[in-house]
């Protein structure tokens, strides 16, 4: 038995979870989210919670069980309260800002760098080292945020680039100097 799937999911008000033959849609005060799932799995809607079944007892649908448990989860979490990713940049002259539909980055290289912004994702600047990537789908908050450090990932000397906010970044000695 899936020990997460097992899980009831509680839907908050102002929360809706409406199933179709091959999607589930979930609408909330921050938007709409819509997921297909395998037939492998089926959802049991009752007013103020939402419960994933499988069936049947095959290798593949014991693995969508707790997969689409955890993927309603998160969607019902997406639309009511949203999610958040913060990303620190440490380097002398490393910065970001926002112009338009734009996050211009100067990161060390010899232009800056212009990384265009998701539709269903919002980028804001807190100060010009710190960048707050911010959505009701954590799947593509997480991916943007993901692509926005890739551009200059934390070296382990100096520690400059661009980190999570709650990463730690192991750092190495340099050269000893020994003659």
């Amino acid at each position: 038995m899936s020990r997460i799937g097992v899980l009831p999911i509680s839907v908050p008000s102002g929360v809706s979870v409406d199933v179709y033959p091959g999607s589930v849609t979930v609408k909330g005060p921050k938007g709409e989210l819509t997921q297909s799932y395998s037939p492998e799995v089926s959802f049991d809607v009752d007013g103020s919670s939402v419960r994933v079944s499988r069936t049947s007892e095959s290798k593949r649908a014991k693995s969508m069980h707790g997969l689409y448990r955890s993927l309603v989860r998160n969607m019902v979490a997406g639309v009511s309260d949203g999610f958040a990713k913060t990303l620190l940049i440490n380097g002398v002259g490393y910065r970001a800002e926002v112009q338009g539909t734009v996050l211009v980055l100067n990161l060390g290289y010899s232009n800056p760098i212009e990384f265009p912004i998701p539709e269903d994702v919002t980028i804001a600047i807190d100060g010009p080292t710190k960048i707050v990537v911010s959505g009701i789908d954590r799947q593509r908050v997480g991916q943007t945020a993901s692509e926005i450090r890739s551009i200059r990932p934390p070296e382990p000397y100096k520690g400059k680039g661009v980190r999570y906010e709650d990463e730690y970044v192991r750092r190495k000695v340099g050269k000893s100097g020994v003659k």
